[in-house]
């Protein structure tokens, strides 16, 4: 099952979204079944799937399906064919906020309006030019009621220019300020803090499977790819 391991693999480190089951003694020995065939999984992370025979698997908010006999594995989004829909991005959208809720809000940027109505977790990249444009904005967002956290994603990886420049604003002594900095292009020099959650943020952006930013996670769970000015974005999140 090569396309599995990709899969385990790419998913190492991920927060197991935990699928709350009491399993019947069939299920028991099905997951049992499973867990012998592919044992990288943990047993909290296989579940029962609308389809019956097909098992869910949770890792991160990565999702795939397999055979109570462990004999085929399914990547792909299952939708229910009378509603439309999408069965599975609706059990990511709760693994992404069941991870969330596990970083705390102190390893986080926050700029917080006066009253408010929507909260947003956005992966940024201070170098990405549509993260600046969104930052550039962030008034706005706030004048909106939408509280914005960002997490740092420096697409370029570990041991980078981005990656360092994240650092540097964590480390600033205002770090709200440091951000608003260095998205405008100033630099930033901060004295070495120790351990910055600059890794933390990155991997789980990749459990998530982001790629580009800015990537914005609504407070439903939803995963919004890219720029939204506040104007949009408030009204797409009252919906």
């Amino acid at each position: 099952m090569k396309i599995f391991r990709a899969f385990a693999i790419l998913a190492a480190g991920a927060i197991v979204g935990v699928l709350a089951m009491s399993a019947s003694g069939g299920e028991q020995d099905d997951i049992a079944r499973i867990l012998k065939e592919f044992p990288e999984l943990n047993a909290d992370a296989i579940g029962p799937s609308p389809m019956e025979g097909i098992y869910e698997i949770t890792l991160g908010s990565r999702l795939a399906y397999v055979s109570a006999d462990a004999n085929y594995l399914i990547q792909g989004d299952l939708y229910d064919v009378k509603t439309e829909e999408n069965l599975t991005e609706n059990r990511r959208m709760v693994s992404r906020l069941r991870s969330l809720d596990k970083v705390s809000e102190s390893s986080m940027i926050i700029f917080e309006p006066e009253e408010t109505l929507h909260t947003i977790t956005v992966f940024t990249d201070i170098d990405c030019g549509y993260c600046r444009k969104l930052h550039r904005e962030i008034d706005g967002y706030n004048e909106q009621g939408i509280k914005v956290r960002y997490l740092f994603f420096p697409r370029s990886g570990p041991q980078t220019a981005s990656w360092f420049k994240a650092e540097e604003v964590w480390c600033a002594d205002d770090r709200n300020t440091a951000l608003t900095t260095a998205k405008a292009g100033g630099m930033i020099e901060s004295p070495d803090c120790g351990v910055t959650p600059v890794a933390e943020h990155y991997q789980l952006g990749r459990t998530f499977g982001i790629q580009g930013t800015p990537a914005i996670v609504a407070d439903t769970g939803e995963l919004i790819p890219g720029y939204v000015s506040a104007d949009e974005l408030v009204k797409y999140l009252a919906d």
